[in-house]
């Protein structure tokens, strides 16, 4: 994943902050033992003093190997002896050994010439943060999406609103606890103010809070920064296109309000295309139906969202007008 100079280097500060605490704790550690286990203080002293018989065997040349091999196997047993030593007064075997976050970088952001994951991973949330920066993550929850808004309503079919969208809230809840990097993807259709924005930010909610990327925003806003990176007019720190291909989940809130140009369906076909390939959840919600789909995008758009999705509809009345006239009777 091709990250912009400006998120590597942020990510770089991080991971740098990260090893100097590693390293700060670690001493802090060492001198808590010492204090509490003197033994091991003595063990210590004497693998320094290994440290420097060993530089000074090298410096004086000649056979080398049978005094190194032996410094060595000496240094082996005091090792063992000091993890004997705190596995005896109840500490982890491995208590002073430095723990970095990245063990297999140790904390530098490489991996001999190459980023570590580590680092690339962290640029990409970064990158996924300044893009998600106007969402309104924390106006919608699952425990403030209330379904007495959907009671004594009917379905165009004479179903119950409230039972369709009790399953549709279930659905979504059960959605966003169990989510995994490799979880389905989600078509959500209805008329507007139904509950799809709402729910579609409280599955985000969670799924942040578990630690996985997650971008939010409305598919013309998305389409608008993609166009002006693809043309040279965007601000050159983010790649915004590389994001929504790779982020762990992506949310697109109100397809089809885009408008209709050769470069936008392309792009729509592309990430959707793209995203199912890598087998990347997309949560996707839309005012316009099957047939409204099929008649804004090609016949490939249509295949893979209503083949590939798991499509749910929203039924009931607005409830931004229902809220409007409770308040307005409470008045």
């Amino acid at each position: 994943m091709s990250m912009k100079e400006e998120q590597i280097q942020r990510a770089l500060q991080i991971i740098s902050q990260r090893r100097i605490t590693a390293k700060q704790q670690n001493e802090e550690r060492m001198q808590e033992i010492e204090t509490r286990i003197p033994a091991i203080s003595e063990i210590n002293m004497q693998l320094a003093r290994t440290s420097m018989e060993v530089m000074r065997i090298i410096r004086d040349g000649g056979d080398t190997r049978p005094k190194i091999e032996a410094l060595q196997k000496q240094n082996l047993q005091a090792h063992q002896m000091v993890q004997k030593l705190l596995t005896q007064n109840g500490y982890p075997a491995d208590y002073l050994e430095i723990h970095y976050t990245c063990e297999k970088c140790q904390d530098t952001g490489y991996c001999r010439t190459k980023f570590c994951t580590c680092l690339t991973s962290l640029a990409a949330k970064l990158a996924t943060e300044e893009l998600n920066h106007s969402a309104q993550f924390e106006l919608s929850s699952f425990s403030t999406f209330s379904l007495k808004y959907y009671s004594n309503q009917r379905t165009a079919a004479g179903g119950s609103c409230y039972a369709a969208m009790e399953r549709v809230f279930l659905f979504c809840q059960e959605y966003a606890n169990q989510f995994t990097s490799e979880s389905p993807s989600i078509l959500m259709f209805g008329k507007t103010g139904l509950g799809k924005t709402h729910l579609s930010l409280a599955i985000a909610n969670v799924v942040l809070q578990k630690g996985y990327s997650v971008l939010y925003d409305s598919a013309i806003n998305f389409l608008r920064q993609v166009e002006k990176e693809h043309f040279g007019r965007g601000d050159g720190n983010t790649d915004t296109l590389d994001l929504l291909l790779s982020c762990d989940l992506l949310i697109i809130d109100d397809l089809g309000t885009e408008f209709h140009t050769q470069f936008y369906q392309s792009m729509v076909y592309n990430i959707i295309n793209t995203r199912m390939n890598r087998k990347k959840p997309t949560i996707i919600s839309t005012n316009l139906d099957y047939d409204g789909i099929s008649r804004q995008y090609d016949e490939r758009v249509a295949s893979r969202l209503f083949t590939n999705y798991t499509f749910w509809q929203f039924v009931g009345t607005d409830v931004r007008l229902l809220k409007k006239q409770e308040e307005q009777q409470k008045g």
